[in-house]
């Protein structure tokens, strides 16, 4: 498993329209990827799931990836966080 934290930086926080970015972003892997904030956890695959966790800006998440790619996938969605999140 290979995971990292991000503070998000977004204004309003992890909301419906990046969301669904990051929904639409993650179901192009194979790897199984989790967003944790304060011990509840989501996967990233499920909008309401994400929109669930209540993240706002300043927070911090963890963010995990486990699969066969988790190597190239988690480097590609730390990118997708900083360029959208």
């Amino acid at each position: 498993m290979k995971s990292f934290e991000y503070t998000i930086t977004d204004e309003v926080g992890i909301h419906a329209r990046p969301a669904g970015l990051l929904v639409k972003e993650v179901k192009k892997y194979d790897s199984v990827i989790n967003v944790t904030k304060d011990g509840k956890s989501a996967e990233a695959k499920k909008l309401m799931a994400l929109m669930g966790l209540g993240v706002k800006q300043g927070d911090t998440v963890t963010v995990s990836v486990e699969g066969g790619d988790e190597e190239a996938v988690a480097a590609k969605i730390e990118e997708f966080f900083k360029n959208n999140l």
